[in-house]
């Protein structure tokens, strides 16, 4: 029979030596001092605290560490995500936003400057996720975007296997909606003989995995502009929105 489930052995006796010494030591006190009332009020005492400790210990403390431990987490999940925007995010951004005949204008929002608070930043990502991009499926140049996704396919397939990234939800799920695409364009090998119905399907694929992409990025470009100075300096230097933005400084 499998012992999966049961109760472990040793621990069933350390518990049972615990409980034995206890009673030898409750045992000895009254031996030795023969006052009975004393030792239960002591004892009901200890016991109504047990209920104190388990909040203050298990529910607190290890909450608060837990919350630590979880920050620490996220913070090294974002030099991983910061690798995925200088491998492939900032070049998926820019081609997909070409094609994007909208993008002239919402891209003046995604200008970031060292002034935006995080009301900007909470604002802008919520306007990103419900942007709805002018895709024309008559002349998109989506055969270049099948290349880009396809040569940066491993990388992605990398990030997935990361089991860490399952506490950054919108993360894994702008990774989802990437490489749900990527198999979509891989599986079509003729896109230019796409019947309306299906330039109407990619057209959604590529909306979604763009929004949240944009959305992952005001993130990302949050975080390095309150805890890296002079990588959020960089990051607005290269913006792939700004007209205006040259690494050279003046």
């Amino acid at each position: 029979m499998s012992g999966r489930g049961r109760f472990p052995v040793w621990q069933a006796v350390l518990g049972a030596s615990f409980l034995a010494a206890s009673a030898i030591v409750y045992w000895i006190h009254y031996i030795v001092f023969r006052d009975l009332r004393n030792l239960v009020f002591y004892t009901l005492m200890d016991v109504a605290f047990v209920f104190v400790q388990v909040l203050l210990v298990t529910m607190i403390l290890n909450g608060l560490m837990s919350w630590r431990e979880k920050m620490a987490l996220l913070n090294k999940l974002n030099m991983v995500i910061g690798a995925f925007f200088s491998e492939a995010g900032t070049a998926i951004l820019v081609l997909v936003s070409s094609m994007d005949h909208d993008s002239g204008k919402f891209a003046e929002r995604l200008v970031v400057t060292r002034d935006w608070s995080a009301r900007e930043f909470a604002e802008t990502r919520r306007a990103a996720l419900f942007h709805t991009p002018a895709f024309d499926t008559g002349k998109w140049e989506v055969g270049k975007l099948k290349v880009l996704l396809e040569s940066r396919r491993e990388f992605l397939l990398g990030l997935l296997g990361n089991p860490n990234l399952m506490e950054h939800e919108s993360f894994t799920n702008t990774l989802w909606a990437l490489f749900h695409l990527t198999e979509e364009l891989a599986h079509r090998h003729d896109l230019s003989a796409l019947s309306e119905a299906d330039r109407r399907h990619l057209a959604e694929d590529l909306r979604r995995a763009y929004v949240l992409l944009l959305a992952e990025w005001l993130s990302y470009m949050e975080h390095l502009k309150k805890d890296y100075p002079y990588l959020f300096s960089f990051a607005m230097r290269t913006n792939p929105f700004d007209r205006n933005a040259k690494v050279e400084l003046k």
